[in-house]
């Protein structure tokens, strides 16, 4: 999923973002709106991952979630 459709799809798949990532808060994940980056740099701060493997959660996640 690229970073056009998961903005594209973000009210629906900001649900399953908090469910995959039970650490964030509404506001947090308002205010990643989408951006492939921002989630990647919420989950390195919140989970204290290298970028690497944040990039590759999101990678996972998203392709399932749709």
């Amino acid at each position: 999923m690229n970073n056009d459709i998961l903005e594209g799809k973000w009210r629906q798949l900001s649900g399953k973002v908090k469910q995959q990532w039970g650490k964030f808060t509404d506001d947090e994940v308002k205010e990643v709106e989408g951006n492939t980056q921002r989630l990647v740099g919420k989950i390195q701060e919140k989970y204290g991952v290298a970028r690497d493997e944040a990039e590759r959660q999101v990678r996972d996640w998203a392709n399932t979630a749709h």
